[in-house]
């Protein structure tokens, strides 16, 4: 068990969760053992994942916006670079967004297994309904008043509030940047140590998923043996799957209008780099493989990929952001929740911005989905029905993500005049 990777290990737990929970369903108090022994630990690891989602947001973002301080002698190549992360995540939350209401994954499961479902978290979604009723309630600027905390700790005790947390991180790592460096330094080197600190216990977390899954898988299946939960997932799947393939679509014809290179010539000399991204799920494992491609094989220049890839790699995650407005809504339509335009619009908003948060790390984006879930109003609890089939997909989406930090820093050196001829010639290249 200990030579496996870490996904064939969450792999093995989810398919082994699956089977006892069906195997239980033939006993008499099956159930009631999944539940009063097995499900609690399940609960513990969506409870580790809540945990580290605050201090996540505030060690990576509060680092990300400080690292920008080259901008005051790159404010052209700074200011383009965020401008396009920013412009492509929005475009990826919004396809996604698309796609799941077009195709609406979560409505395939039926009436009696969504009884089951909102019955088994009856409590957490009953008031996740209760606080989206209030919502409707509120004045038309109530979303941007609540925006500002009045209390950062009172924020960054209920992940409710995360639009407050990021808030908060990115005002901050603002004002680091406009003090002088003597003074902002050793502040900078506390949270650039708390945002090692948090990643490692992100690796621990993940250490624990495979057993997490398991206990998950488990309870979910006595729970809800139906098997239309398990077909509406692998709609789910698709959707995300789906709107990734579209991203890269997006990427080839965004070089190809701004950089005169053609789809074929990016994606061969970016080829080895998605590979490796697709392996690791990791944008910051790949991000030396990353920039020897795009600085090799694409001709950008060291100045750009050593400023807009190593942002990129830290608060551009279009895959991630895809996915997490996908599976906001696909718990929330299993849930029997209907979110409106306004609340789709904040998922928007929220995923946007907490891929700027998103460690360049496996799992990252499970923990950032907590926060988008949260602040949608959509039961948490609703990760157990995705966390199955997470791994294959965090294996798409980093590849996606990866992808678009180097179609970035194309459009960039184009801009500034730093895009040349590349120094290797890809081999299938005709060009």
């Amino acid at each position: 068990m200990k030579k496996l990777a870490l996904h064939w290990k969450i792999l093995l737990g989810m398919v082994l969760g699956v089977i006892l929970g069906f195997v239980m369903t033939y006993f008499d108090g099956g159930k009631d053992l999944i539940q009063d022994w097995i499900k609690p630990f399940g609960n513990i690891f969506i409870n580790s994942l809540k945990l580290i989602a605050v201090p996540l947001i505030l060690a990576s973002l509060i680092k990300g916006v400080s690292d920008l301080k080259d901008i005051s002698k790159l404010s052209k190549m700074g200011g383009r670079t965020i401008g396009i992360y920013i412009f492509t995540t929005v475009i990826a939350v919004s396809i996604g967004l698309v796609i799941v209401n077009l195709v609406q994954p979560g409505k395939s499961i039926s009436e009696e297994t969504r009884i089951q479902l909102v019955s088994s978290y009856e409590s957490e979604a009953g008031s996740k309904i209760a606080a989206a009723e209030k919502q409707k309630e509120a004045g038309p600027l109530q979303a941007l008043e609540d925006l500002v905390p009045s209390n950062i700790f009172n924020a960054a005790s209920d992940n409710g509030n995360m639009l407050q947390v990021i808030f908060f991180a990115i005002f901050f790592g603002v004002g680091l940047i406009l003090i002088p460096e003597e003074k902002s330094k050793p502040v900078k080197e506390f949270f650039d140590g708390f945002n090692e600190v948090i990643l490692k216990l992100i690796d621990i977390i993940m250490l624990a998923a495979p057993y997490g899954v398991f206990a998950l898988l488990a309870a979910l299946v006595v729970e809800s043996p139906s098997t239309d939960l398990f077909k509406a997932l692998g709609w789910y799947a698709f959707c995300v799957i789906l709107g990734l393939l579209l991203m890269m679509v997006i990427y080839g014809a965004l070089v190809y209008v701004f950089t005169k290179k053609t789809p074929k010539f990016f994606f061969n000399g970016i080829a080895p780099a998605q590979l490796l991204a697709f392996s690791t799920s990791s944008s910051a494992a790949t991000l030396p493989v990353t920039m020897e491609r795009v600085e090799e094989h694409l001709g950008v220049d060291e100045e750009v990929t050593s400023f807009v890839l190593p942002i990129g790699a830290t608060i551009n995650m279009d895959g991630t952001s895809l996915y997490q407005a996908v599976a906001a809504v696909f718990i929330a339509q299993a849930f029997g929740l209907d979110l409106s335009f306004s609340v789709q619009l904040g998922i928007i908003v929220t995923a946007t911005l907490a891929s700027i948060g998103s460690a360049a790390v496996p799992g990252a984006g499970m923990v950032m989905l907590v926060i988008v879930l949260a602040q949608a109003g959509i039961p948490e609890a609703g990760l157990a029905l995705i966390f199955a089939i997470d791994r294959p997909l965090d294996m798409c989406r980093t590849t996606v993500n990866v992808t678009g930090d180097a179609a970035v820093s194309m459009i960039v050196a184009k801009s500034v005049g730093k895009l040349g001829e590349p120094k290797v010639k890809n081999w299938d290249d005709n060009l």
